[in-house]
């Protein structure tokens, strides 16, 4: 696999950065609407703001997120399986993927249907899951600053082909020419 030049690592980063701090707003707007939806607020307001907030950011936030992280990890010399906390942040990020995709978004959809029809256990997924959520991203950022517990396996130890060394005289001889 080809490596990207540090310019290269440096706007995948960057970009990755962005698409993961728009995540973690998002989550946390997802958040406060399901406290403030808890809290009295109109539910014929709050609940179809979430649900268009979950379908035309948080959903592609997520997806975006994961596969530029993908990406960074396959196009730097991170590697995808080289490293342990980029194991787990793939594992941990995959897993909430999954979890936006095929549960989170559809409920949030419903709820933003029902509005203030919605009953009192659905309005609850409105804060446990973005609250966790919330967590695990900070997790997340905490292992990509600290990078913890060291390589997945030794490294291959490189093999750098050296010239056979030449006699020091042979070598002055060379040089006086």
């Amino acid at each position: 696999m080809t490596r990207l030049s540090p310019t290269g690592r440096k706007a995948l980063l960057t970009l990755h950065l962005v698409t993961a701090l728009g995540w973690l707003g998002t989550d946390l707007v997802l958040l406060t609407l399901g406290v403030a939806g808890l809290r009295g607020a109109d539910p014929d307001v709050v609940y179809p703001t979430a649900g268009l907030l979950v379908t035309y950011l948080f959903a592609p936030l997520s997806v975006a997120v994961w596969l530029i992280g993908v990406a960074s990890a396959l196009l730097t010399p991170w590697g995808l399986l080289r490293w342990r906390w980029v194991l787990v942040k793939l594992v941990l990020t995959t897993v909430m993927l999954g979890l936006v995709l095929l549960l989170l978004t559809p409920r949030i959809r419903h709820l933003g249907a029902l509005g203030g029809a919605a009953s009192p256990h659905l309005r609850v997924d409105l804060v446990v899951p973005p609250a966790v959520s919330s967590t695990l991203l900070l997790v997340a950022t905490v292992l990509s600053t600290y990078k913890p517990w060291g390589r997945l396996r030794p490294a291959a130890p490189t093999s750098r082909r050296t010239a056979p060394q030449r006699p020091a005289a042979e070598h002055m001889a060379d040089r006086r020419a």
